[in-house]
Formats: C-alpha cells, structure tokens, sequence
C-alpha cells in the first residue's frame, strides 16, 4: 500500500488519482499508523516551502517521515515534495526544511525570454542511471510548474536534469529516497511509467 501524505498542500488529489490509474493501493493519509504500516509513501506538494513546513509540523509529519525514510522503504517526493527533503530554500529564509539531503534550492534567474514560475514540458538528461527512469528514453518530456529548483551538494544523487536558463537537477535518489522536481502525474505516460517503476522497487 502507498501511503500519500495529506497535509493541506495542494495537487495531492491528481498523485492519488494516477496512481488509481496504475490499479496501485494508495491512500490519502496522515495518521502515523496507516504511514509507518504502508510499503511506500509520497510526499506531493505545490505550494510555498514556509506554508508547507509548517503544515507538516502541525501534523507532526515531519517526524513521521524522518521515521519512515530510516525504515528503508521507498520514499517519493514531488515538487515540493523534493524541495522540502533539504535543508532550505530562498523562498523562505530562515524557514529549516527536513535536512533528510543536501542541497539548495535556489530561486530561477531571470532571463529574457523566460517565464517564471517555469510551467510547462521540458526534456530530460540522465547524468547517472536512476531506478525511476528504467525503459525511459534519455530527452523524453515531463511537465514542470516550479520557481525554484535544486542544486543537489552531492551531484552522484542526481539522476535526472533538465535546463531552463540553469541547470536543473530534477530528479535524486539516494538509497531508499526518491524525488522529482517535474510532476510525474500530469507527464502523461511517460509520468506514469515513472511512478509505476515506484511502485515496483
């Protein structure tokens, strides 16, 4: 069973619904029991990093998924989701993240030409092999809304990169966590694959 994490964040509905799609047992949880018995657990999000922290302090989900994340089983974040496994992001100075990883989360530089937030369908490149990409051709396209993105400190966790006027690190992994910037529930069927090689690990 997949436990997907609800704590007010937004886009949480659409994870719960392709995973309905993959014939995949998930629910929309917050109660420790259901989290610490499920096989796997994603944490979504759209959103701001302070509003957010603060949701999963007020759950006490936070230590709910430090505890699951130590038990080994596989760990998902989406968007927010992956922001939040580090220490902190521009967007909320001051504002600790769950410094479960390393890295920043810096804000897009403006550029002429380009819009932000960045919404839309990017390519991905594949700096070193990752267990969410298998049967995925290197420049297949995903969909991204986001302002801020990751500078993983260790680039060997990076499994995935995309550029829009910087060079985006859009999926990690590490162990037994998992995360992407881009929405694999909204990126078709290639999101799809994506989440359902989750599902097999």
């Amino acid at each position: 069973m997949i436990a997907i994490l609800d704590y007010d964040a937004g886009n949480i509905k659409s994870v719960e619904k392709a995973f309905k799609i993959l014939g995949e047992d998930s629910v929309l949880t917050r109660d420790f029991s259901v989290i610490e018995k499920a096989d796997r657990v994603v944490l979504p999000g759209v959103g701001s990093f302070a509003d957010a922290m603060n949701h999963l302090k007020k759950y006490e989900l936070d230590k709910a998924i430090k505890d699951f994340v130590k038990s080994g089983k596989p760990f998902l974040g989406i968007c927010l989701g992956l922001q939040l496994l580090f220490n902190s992001s521009e967007e909320s100075k001051g504002v600790d993240g769950l410094g479960i990883l390393e890295g920043e989360i810096l804000r897009i530089p403006s550029e002429e030409g380009l819009k932000i937030p960045h919404i839309g369908w990017n390519s991905l490149e594949y700096p070193n092999t990752g267990r969410l990409f298998d049967g995925i051709d290197e420049g297949s396209f995903v969909y991204f809304v986001h302002s801020y993105y990751l500078k993983a400190r260790d680039e060997a966790i990076v499994k995935a990169t995309t550029e829009y006027g910087v060079n985006i690190h859009a999926s990690i992994e590490k162990d037994n966590i998992f995360a992407c910037q881009f929405h694999p529930e909204k990126s078709s069927t290639v999101g799809l694959k994506i989440l359902k090689n989750f599902a097999n690990i």
